[in-house]
């Protein structure tokens, strides 16, 4: 069995080749049972964690199964709250082929699922974002997003400012035009795309401040309790989802449909109906668009398979 490190796996990944990765696997389509969620309880306080297992598989093909354990706890301790490991088979045989650095491969194909669905629902000539949360997704958006749509200017947000700070000036670095924004709303207000990538509890974005025909991602809010934007963020908009399991996870979602804001039919479309090509993304004649993700096993099988075959070729 191969143990393919952190730099293989993220060499492996560029966006250009992940997205369209992504794109044919949600055509092709694979098993993706419901994941498993496992609480660990501790007697000393924030000391417990949850661990989530994720497969996916392909028949004749591969098997692959991502381990997520998160310990809030650690910050306390000076480390990652979340640790991921993935490992790929032969789905004929159940053979190991590979151990791979799943939180490379959940960041990524995180950011690489967003800028899919952008590629259909993102205004075409989209030339201004807006990144809402600075961490490790939040800090791949730009270059995801760069690779569907002509983004010259982005302005970066974070509650952290020593983290928004390190974003632009990483993007600085690569000539692009990137600045903090100082006032949400205005920066809101401003962009022709804005992705959220946070843990927020209570809504940081307001549909009031967006444009009439911006694109509204939002990447975070994968539990009933988690909320990145308002409800008028969704009133006038066509809403698209990645897979029908947001509609049971998503506090996105979940607390503007028990309001009466949208129900559960009004949701437009999925991603795979958009890659498949049986539902049309945005038109000359549509408003804004909002694309709600909570993950999938099958992004993480795609982007794991992408890794071993081109580690295999190489």
């Amino acid at each position: 069995m191969r143990t393919i490190d952190t730099e293989t796996t993220r060499d492996a990944l560029r966006f250009e080749r992940l997205i369209p990765a992504l794109r044919d696997m949600f055509v092709a389509g694979c098993e993706v049972p419901l994941r498993h969620v496992h609480t660990l309880q501790n007697q000393a306080p924030q000391a417990g964690g949850t661990v989530l297992i994720m497969p996916a598989w392909q028949e004749g093909r591969y098997l692959g199964i991502k381990t997520v354990n998160i310990f809030p706890g650690n910050a306390e301790r000076g480390l990652p709250g979340l640790f991921s490991t993935y490992t790929l088979y032969d789905a004929s045989t159940g053979e190991p082929l590979a151990q791979i650095d799943g939180n490379e491969i959940t960041s990524r194909r995180t950011a690489a699922a967003s800028a899919l669905a952008a590629s259909y629902l993102a205004p075409v000539k989209a030339r201004s974002l807006l990144v809402v949360g600075c961490g490790r997704v939040g800090g791949l958006v730009p270059e995801a997003f760069r690779t569907v749509r002509p983004i010259e200017r982005i302005a970066v947000w974070d509650r952290n400012e020593v983290a928004a700070k390190e974003l632009a000036a990483r993007l600085h670095a690569q000539d692009i035009d990137a600045f903090v924004a100082t006032d949400l709303g205005q920066a809101a207000s401003e962009a022709d795309i804005v992705s959220c990538a946070t843990l927020a509890t209570q809504p940081v974005i307001e549909g009031a401040w967006l444009r009439p025909h911006s694109h509204l991602d939002l990447i975070g809010s994968f539990t009933p309790q988690m909320r990145e934007a308002d409800d008028a963020a969704f009133v006038g908009a066509k809403l698209f989802i990645d897979t029908r399991e947001a509609l049971q996870k998503s506090g996105e979602l979940l607390g503007p449909m028990s309001r009466g804001v949208f129900a559960a039919a009004d949701v437009a479309g999925e991603l795979a109906d958009l890659a498949a090509g049986r539902i049309q993304g945005r038109t000359e004649s549509d408003g804004r668009t909002v694309f709600k993700a909570v993950g999938t096993a099958l992004e993480d099988l795609a982007a794991a398979i992408l890794v071993y075959e081109s580690v295999e070729t190489a």
